[in-house]
């Protein structure tokens, strides 16, 4: 697992572009990842999320989009796997580092899915590409004989994360409900609808789903265990939070303690910190 930790100038540019829905984040270096025979990933360090591809004979499924700038490269690494078009893009939230690429790909006729929370803190943001089809809880796409389930089970990194399941691969994608590595850790987006209550919860619906690969919103593709092992760091991190809170400790001494046990950044702090501190009150 790589230790790498985000500077605070590279992080706050991070939110600057999360937060914002005309900006354009700098292209960065991507690579493609076999996962399975039909299943890659295109990953990069940081920011933007990763993308899952499925590949079949009817065309491509997408799970996320990164930002508009890395479209171009997007496609030319699917075109090194595959001549299929892409018929399916998949937000697993609302967040431009995972759906600023909707505007492209709808313009090649591409059609955006995504959760009926999601969509709508798209068009709250003023974000282009907005989904064409939403989920409340469950839905399936059908696609070159393959099928892909989306689950919505609650809150979690916002209030609109769906999970991605490729039930005959035992993959899931799970968007940024669960990053992987201290390089990225829990993100808490309150204005969002996130919430670290609700988070377990809803990672524990998740993960009575029958996979064994995940897929991390960011970081390298990893195991269900550690996914479980990353359900109970939301436990330990509200229960530290709550146990200083009654002490009395001060802001600053919790934002210390976030840092330097649960990796937290400036992205973190200025998403999450004044939220988790009212919630565990």
């Amino acid at each position: 697992m790589k230790k790498n930790i985000w500077s605070g100038a590279s992080v706050l540019l991070a939110f600057l572009f999360l937060s914002s829905a005309h900006s354009q984040f700098p292209a960065v270096e991507l690579e493609i990842v076999r996962v399975n025979d039909d299943m890659y990933v295109i990953h990069n360090e940081f920011v933007p999320g990763n993308v899952t591809a499925l590949i079949t004979d009817e065309g491509v499924l997408l799970v996320d989009a990164k930002f508009e700038a890395n479209y171009e490269r997007m496609m030319e690494l699917l075109g090194t796997v595959t001549d299929q078009p892409v018929r399916y893009v998949i937000n697993t939230h609302y967040h431009s580092d995972h759906s600023g690429g909707n505007a492209l790909f709808k313009m090649i006729g591409a059609e955006i899915v995504a959760s009926e929370q999601a969509r709508y803190r798209m068009v709250d943001d003023n974000l282009p590409g907005l989904p064409n089809f939403t989920l409340e809880e469950y839905a399936r796409i059908h696609i070159g004989g393959k099928v892909v389930e989306m689950y919505y089970f609650g809150a979690a990194h916002t209030d609109g994360d769906v999970v991605v399941y490729f039930p005959e691969y035992r993959t899931l994608a799970a968007g940024d409900m669960f990053t992987y590595g201290d390089a990225t850790p829990q993100l808490i987006d309150y204005r969002g609808g996130g919430n670290a209550t609700a988070w377990t919860k809803t990672l524990d619906g998740v993960l009575q789903l029958g996979f064994e690969t995940v897929i991390p919103g960011h970081g390298e593709i990893t195991t269900k265990a550690e996914m479980q092992n990353f359900r109970e760091s939301t436990v330990r991190l509200r229960t530290r939070v709550r146990e200083m809170s009654r002490q009395g400790s001060s802001r600053e001494e919790i934002a210390a303690m976030l840092r330097d046990e649960y990796h937290w950044q400036d992205l973190m702090m200025d998403m999450g910190l004044d939220g988790i501190l009212a919630e565990m009150r």
